[in-house]
């Protein structure tokens, strides 16, 4: 007769946590949540603080309220590992706050620096950038708190002093103080071939952008993890879209602005988009297997 009870043996994982059990007890049919739930009630800590191994091989347990514990070859008096991550914050707090830094430093600059050398103003493709680059991050602002749904609620804390230095200076200081000096190529007149592609490009791009976000969003549940194989305008050409349409509106801001801090900002997202692209392709291959179409390149027809 099946035992009615699962009992495991724990163990910390690096420094001790405090309060952790020993052992932990929960229904043979019960979840991998309802394993971290039973620990982090008893360690008297937040559940996104614990990573939970198998002894075994030390293999990921993640935390699902689909998958049974013993799919994932746990047994009685099987021993788990268990780790605290240290504080952590929201995925979504993260983005909200990295987001902001240009939002806020873009219009600051903008008052601020097109009147400085007795300057007249702000020129016509000052104020076009300005737009457009308040419209990219405003878009991403809502995109986070309406659209996105986020496979991992947090990660640790002081992530986010990294991830928003990235938008905050190199997006934010350093291509506003660029664009917006009296003596920048954007205070010149434009050229209106350049600037209306780079106005197409950028409307695409951010369309685009949104179309891929809300096709990731219908993948799915709210609050759940679970994985899909997205179809639909793009995927037929690369493994991440969305990748592929905000390049094109950063080339499109880059030819308004006509600055090279545009430019080097441009490089340096498309870089590690790139990188994250090839990540999510070998990921579709090991989830879904021949279920998947395999795609050449990442997020760059013909190119990357």
């Amino acid at each position: 007769m099946a035992a009615d009870k699962l009992t495991l043996s724990v163990r910390p994982r690096g420094k001790p946590v405090k309060k952790l059990p020993e052992e932990v007890s929960l229904p043979a049919k019960g979840t991998t949540s309802e394993l971290y739930a039973q620990l982090a009630k008893q360690a008297d800590i937040s559940i996104h603080r614990l990573r939970v191994t198998k002894g075994s091989d030390g293999a990921l347990i993640p935390n699902s309220k689909d998958l049974p514990v013993e799919d994932t070859g746990i047994r009685e008096q099987s021993t788990i590992y268990v780790k605290d991550l240290g504080p952590q914050i929201a995925w979504r707090t993260v983005f909200l706050v990295e987001y902001a830094g240009p939002l806020l430093i873009h219009p600051l600059l903008y008052a601020i620096l097109p009147y400085t050398s007795h300057s007249p103003g702000p020129s016509y493709l000052q104020t076009l950038s300005l737009i457009l680059v308040c419209i990219h991050f405003a878009k991403r602002e809502l995109e986070t708190l309406f659209i996105h749904r986020f496979s991992a609620a947090t990660m640790p804390a002081f992530n986010i002093f990294k991830n928003s230095a990235h938008y905050w200076l190199l997006s934010g200081l350093n291509m506003a103080y660029w664009i917006y000096l009296p003596s920048s190529s954007a205070a010149q007149e434009s050229n209106p071939a350049i600037t209306y592609a780079g106005l197409a490009l950028f409307i695409i791009g951010e369309l685009g952008n949104l179309n891929t976000h809300l096709i990731l969003r219908g993948l799915r549940s709210s609050g759940g993890a679970e994985r899909g194989i997205p179809q639909g305008l793009g995927f037929d050409w690369v493994t991440c879209p969305n990748y592929m349409f905000e390049a094109m509106a950063w080339i499109g801001i880059a030819m308004v602005s006509w600055s090279l801090s545009t430019v080097v900002f441009a490089a340096v997202a498309i870089g590690q988009m790139g990188v994250w692209a090839k990540k999510r392709e070998g990921r579709y291959r090991k989830d879904f297997g021949g279920k998947y179409k395999k795609k050449r390149y990442g997020m760059l027809p013909l190119i990357w």
